[in-house]
């Protein structure tokens, strides 16, 4: 047997060639990896003694010969393919394992220029890839560190490598290749004439790892997988470590990043323990507390109701109270950073319910929160044969940026519930009318086709859970576009409003505002979310 080993990314190389050395394995390899190899003192061939012909152009010219592709791509059960091996003295190679340029990396620099980019395109390393991956029945192609203990321990045991291994490492490499392949053309499509990059390419290459099927869609008719980027973003949904319970549905997966982003918005260092409950996408109760158990206490008492099998997310660890305080609920899903001993053994009764454990990394020097790091850098929407790509919605707004246009004020008190009713409202589906008091919400209006309806019903949602709305404040995710939609949360007991402003009728509102003696704050910011 021989193996062909030229890699780029050197990480656990020498080991594995030492290895198959010592199975009796041939190598052979290229330029700086020979190099390394034969400074370990093992054998090796350089490809172009194999070939009998020098690498040239810098390197882009060396294993592109037949020499090379012959050997990987003959069927060993084809008597005219080894006849002609046998011919031209070609051997064949029986493993490659290669790892590409540095492309995706390289063009993540922030200094990267064009000539850095075109130099960093493999070509000779795809060739070889897919030329060893076509042939998988007789080749075993390695595209990854991750990938060579398992093969030593098949060759070890068995003195060969299944055809099943095979099989699954050539699917893996083809799908690097169009991983690779995407990153290329992501990269030069979005290239302008001035040498500058359009945050939207030319032509968009999705590239996502399927993470489970799915027992169904968002209902029982369809069918359904759920995916994550090629490189998540830490601390997204994604990257979450179920604990216990049973497979997460469809509906359990969107609701669940409804509500993790939505608490991870809420800094703990700055904010405190934040809970959000989440139904139907939209969030039913959001609250700040001491602790986790007093956040879920508040957050619940917004809207028993719909909080019944609910989506639950913590932004801080949750302990043995707050864990009895929830399990008195049915709850579909619980998110956190992190559990205790205690509130596992909560759960561990409750096995259906669903647990899930998401890290959050710690925060660059930089950048103002954790959620601000892990956030998404584009939202894609699925149309009729299309799709609509927008930059994500992740303006964080700062008290400093607000407007006042109203003759009072707010007072701090007023002014840190406009700001945490801001951030809810931006989480809950347009019309959103939002509003709040003493760090949570009070009465939520979702969805509705006119801004009147959902204030409307945000008063009904608070009378309905028994809460006053005197001295509330309100976030409103658009403008208001006439004074009506004022009047009613005013007649509702607001005292402050925070919208974001821009209406041909602002005059008329913020006159009305005057009128009835409340704040009101302009944002300069919209938040719809449909």
């Amino acid at each position: 047997m021989q193996a062909l080993i030229s890699v780029s990314d050197k990480t656990g190389v020498l080991e594995l060639a030492r290895a198959l050395h010592g199975l009796g394995i041939g190598l052979l390899s290229t330029g700086g990896t020979a190099r390394l190899l034969a400074d370990d003192g093992l054998p090796v061939v350089e490809v172009a003694d194999h070939t009998g012909f020098p690498e040239m152009l810098d390197g882009r010219v060396k294993t592109l010969h037949p020499r090379i592709h012959g050997g990987l791509l003959a069927r060993r059960d084809l008597p005219a393919h080894m006849a002609a091996l046998a011919e031209h003295d070609i051997p064949t190679i029986d493993i490659l394992v290669v790892n590409l340029y540095p492309f995706e990396s390289t063009v993540a620099k922030p200094g990267c220029t064009l000539d850095d980019a075109i130099e960093n395109i493999d070509i000779g390393g795809p060739a070889m890839v897919r030329s060893a991956a076509k042939n998988w029945k007789d080749v075993a192609v390695l595209t990854d560190a991750a990938q060579y203990a398992g093969v030593l321990d098949e060759l070890r045991q068995a003195g060969s490598i299944s055809d099943a291994t095979k099989f699954a490492l050539s699917i893996a490499a083809f799908n690097r290749i169009a991983n690779y392949d995407a990153a290329i053309s992501d990269y030069l499509s979005a290239l302008q004439a001035d040498g500058s990059r359009s945050e939207f390419p030319a032509q968009s290459n999705g590239r996502f790892v399927k993470l489970q099927d799915l027992r169904y869609g968002e209902n029982p008719h369809q069918r359904a997988a759920f995916y994550r980027d090629l490189h998540p973003a830490p601390g997204s949904l994604v990257t979450a470590r179920q604990l216990q319970g049973k497979e997460l549905s469809y509906n359990n997966i969107a609701d669940a990043d409804a509500a993790w982003e939505c608490v991870r918005s809420f800094d703990l260092r700055t904010d405190g323990p934040a809970c959000v409950i989440v139904k139907h996408a939209n969030p039913c109760g959001v609250a700040l507390g001491v602790d986790a158990a007093g956040a879920y206490a508040k957050a619940f008492s917004t809207d028993p109701t719909s909080a019944f099998g609910g989506i639950i997310a913590f932004n801080c660890p949750v302990d043995g109270a707050a864990a009895q305080a929830v399990a008195k609920q049915f709850v579909e899903v619980l998110i956190a950073p992190a559990f205790s001993d205690d509130a596992l053994a909560v759960f561990a009764g409750k096995p259906n319910t669903r647990v899930l454990q998401i890290a959050v990394d710690a925060v660059r020097p930089d950048a103002p929160s954790a959620w601000e790091q892990g956030r998404n850098a584009h939202d894609v929407k699925r149309i009729g044969s299309g799709l609509l790509i927008q930059s994500a919605d992740n303006h964080v707004l700062r008290s400093n940026e607000l407007k006042v246009v109203t003759e009072r004020a707010p007072t701090p008190g007023q002014l840190a519930d406009l700001m945490f009713a801001w951030k809810v409202a931006k989480y809950v589906k347009s019309n959103a009318i939002v509003f709040c008091g003493d760090g949570r919400t009070l009465g939520v209006g979702a969805g509705q086709m006119s801004r009147i309806d959902s204030a409307r019903i945000a008063g009904i949602k608070a009378d309905n859970a028994g809460l006053t709305l005197a001295g509330s404040v309100v976030a409103s995710d658009a403008f208001f576009p006439f004074r009506d939609g004022l009047d009613v949360v005013c007649d509702a007991g607001a005292t402050a409003v925070i919208q974001p402003g821009g209406s041909m009728r602002d005059a008329e509102v913020i006159a009305a505002a005057n009128e009835r003696g409340i704040v009101m704050v302009f944002s300069g910011v919209r938040h719809f979310r449909h």
